[in-house]
């Protein structure tokens, strides 16, 4: 399972063993600032990031970088 998720620190807390970090609470994929193509592909990549986690083998608790 991977939790997508702002408070990494509340994921850890409650046993999580995937994180990916999120961008906002009101907006957890996206940022209504940037403009529609940079949007979409922000979302995209969050959520590359997001199953290709759950590709990887994890020991302990990890979080995925989600750097572009």
């Amino acid at each position: 399972m991977v939790v997508m998720c702002n408070l990494i620190d509340v994921a850890k807390t409650v046993g999580s063993n995937r994180m990916v970090q999120t961008v906002s609470v009101p907006y957890p994929l996206g940022d209504p600032d940037m403009s529609p193509e940079d949007d979409w592909a922000l979302r995209k990549h969050r959520v590359e990031v997001a199953l290709n986690s759950l590709a990887t083998e994890v020991e302990e608790p990890t979080v995925f970088p989600t750097k572009i």
